[in-house]
């Protein structure tokens, strides 16, 4: 595939989705593609399905449209799937991928299944917005579009610090930015500015966080009764695995909060060595080397115990 403008070409239907729990990477390259649609084919017919978004992606154009139920049962002439591993992580857009005339994968997941007709996915790449940016004719790309972009790069670079960061995601950056876009301001309002319970929720993470391997691992839990105590969403919580990590000495840090009863979403991170996405798809997840998600039932001690002992497990092969 060697441009949106390649797939897009005899269709007259579109359908975008991304992962359940959509992150910054998600709703800024599906809302990258989505906007690039509208804006230079407008007499195709094109929806973007996402679950509800956090508030601080809302300033990106055309987030207002996107479509967080899908009651009807349309028949698209092509689905493109972003930043998705599989076709169970589209949620309930998984029904519009499923009989859809053909199928797009754009993502840079190293688990991905590469499970629709058409596969774009470089584990190499900083982020699923990088592989879009790639894939449209910069001379094309409007501040709006630009401004998605930027926003998808910079949060799965952690603002350009995490090991996935390349000369080529620098480079993009650098011609998105020279499209006019705030980018202090993004980056300003979506990844550092917290809520005074989202820092309230992040300072009990830390003091309820411990530490494991002889201070290589590090992790935390915070249960659905805590969330309700300080009155948080999922969402609220993005940004404590990584001040976990940042931790002096660790290489591998886990976040556990409780979706429902007796239910934990686990986020993972290391600094190095670990490659978090073996773990992850061993208990039904995926991610990246150095960050990984997956869910578990069951006591949040024991989870914690399990997964320490593979990460364990995994640095002892580094070390010999």
């Amino acid at each position: 595939m060697t441009g949106l403008d390649e797939v897009l070409s005899g269709v007259s239907t579109v359908a975008i989705a991304g992962h359940i729990r959509p992150d910054g990477d998600c709703v800024g390259s599906c809302l990258a593609t989505y906007n690039y649609i509208k804006t230079y084919y407008p007499k195709l017919t094109v929806a973007l399905y996402l679950e509800p978004i956090p508030n601080i992606f809302k300033f990106m154009s055309r987030s207002g449209e996107i479509k967080h139920e899908c009651g009807c049962d349309a028949v698209f002439d092509l689905f493109i799937a972003q930043d998705c591993g599989d076709a169970d992580r589209l949620g309930d857009a998984a029904k519009y991928f499923e009989t859809a005339k053909k199928t797009v994968c754009i993502d840079h997941h190293i688990s991905n299944q590469s499970f629709a007709d058409i596969n774009h996915i470089d584990p190499d790449a900083s982020s699923t917005s990088e592989l879009v940016y790639g894939l449209l004719p910069l001379e094309r790309i409007t501040k709006e579009i630009a401004e998605c972009i930027y926003t998808g790069i910079v949060h799965d670079t952690g603002v350009f610090q995490y090991s996935c960061t390349s000369k080529s995601t620098m480079e993009a950056a650098s011609a998105l930015m020279e499209k006019g876009i705030n980018f202090t301001k993004i980056i300003d309002d979506t990844f550092y500015a917290k809520t005074y319970n989202q820092n309230r929720i992040m300072g009990l993470a830390l003091l309820k966080s411990r530490l494991h391997l002889d201070g290589k691992c590090i992790s935390s839990v915070i249960t659905a009764a805590e969330m309700k105590q300080y009155d948080v969403l999922p969402k609220h919580l993005d940004g404590i695995v990584n001040q976990l990590r940042i931790t002096k000495g660790v290489e591998v840090a886990l976040f556990l909060y409780e979706t429902e009863d007796g239910v934990y979403k686990v986020s993972s991170r290391s600094a190095e060595y670990v490659d978090l996405a073996e773990i992850a798809v061993r208990h039904g997840g995926g991610g990246h080397k150095r960050a990984a998600g997956f869910s578990m039932n069951g006591d949040a001690e024991s989870i914690v115990e399990q997964i320490v002992s593979e990460i364990g497990a995994a640095l002892c092969e580094t070390e010999s």
